[in-house]
């Protein structure tokens, strides 16, 4: 009689699949930890090398906001930032710190959209080269949302743990 549970090859799609995203549950915040890493500190050392293809807008927005600040400062500054950033998402349990700094970034990295219209937009709604390179910024918000999301998840198990632990030694001694 053939097993129903295993098909008809003796392979058991469901347990695989379920091992399969049990996998991807186990890699998808060290992914995501390194992702952040890669793109903020690749991107910080090529602005503080100034190589950054992004150099452009950086540097039409700083004379927009900031131009008070010498070029090589802010450029070297703004890149160390996210290099800071990228190193600090390595580090488990400092991801809030990581955050934290990511989002004054985030805010910056918008602004051309609103502050520069005609540098990043070619019509309503038509993003150029460099209106896109902005508007893919929304993945790293929405990463950085889920890593909060799970980091704080997590946080609040661990927690709720000790504290069922604590009611069960209470209980004991009682």
């Amino acid at each position: 009689m053939e097993d129903k549970k295993a098909g008809r090859f003796g392979f058991d799609r469901l347990a695989s699949e379920n091992r399969f995203f049990r996998f991807l549950r186990q890699i998808s915040m060290p992914l995501c930890r390194i992702s952040f890493f890669v793109v903020f500190f690749w991107f910080g050392a090529l602005k503080i090398l100034e190589l950054s293809p992004a150099e452009g807008v950086v540097h039409t927005l700083y004379e927009h906001t900031v131009p008070w600040i010498p070029w090589k400062i802010f450029i070297f500054g703004f890149g160390a930032y996210e290099c800071i950033i990228g190193i600090i998402f390595l580090f488990p349990g400092m991801e809030k710190w990581a955050l934290y700094m990511l989002i004054p970034h985030m805010i910056t990295t918008f602004g051309p959209l609103v502050i520069m219209p005609k540098l990043v937009w070619k019509g309503f709604m038509i993003p150029n080269l460099i209106g896109q390179y902005i508007i893919k910024n929304l993945v790293i918000i929405a990463l950085a949302i889920f890593i909060a999301a799970s980091v704080w998840e997590g946080k609040n198990n661990v927690n709720a743990q000790k504290e069922e632990e604590e009611k069960r030694k209470a209980m004991k001694r009682a």
